[in-house]
């Protein structure tokens, strides 16, 4: 529930997309894939930017670990 919920809040707010890809089955652990459509690396790069920070503000959870890929 803790996972939909935060999934549903960024789509809500940075209109991007976002997924649970990983770790479904691991209580504690949540892989979140997330890709948004920018004009430029620059917004694309803010724009994640700011899910990654509403996620640490938003939650108690820690995120450990971040992989870029911007086309």
């Amino acid at each position: 529930m803790v996972v939909k919920s935060l999934c549903q809040k960024i789509r809500n707010k940075f209109n991007v997309s976002v997924a649970e890809v990983e770790e479904q089955d691991t209580h504690q652990t949540a892989v979140f894939g997330i890709a948004c459509v920018a004009l430029d690396s620059k917004t694309a790069d803010s724009i994640l930017n700011n899910v990654l920070d509403f996620v640490d503000s938003n939650t108690e959870g820690e995120v450990t670990r971040t992989e870029r890929e911007i086309l």
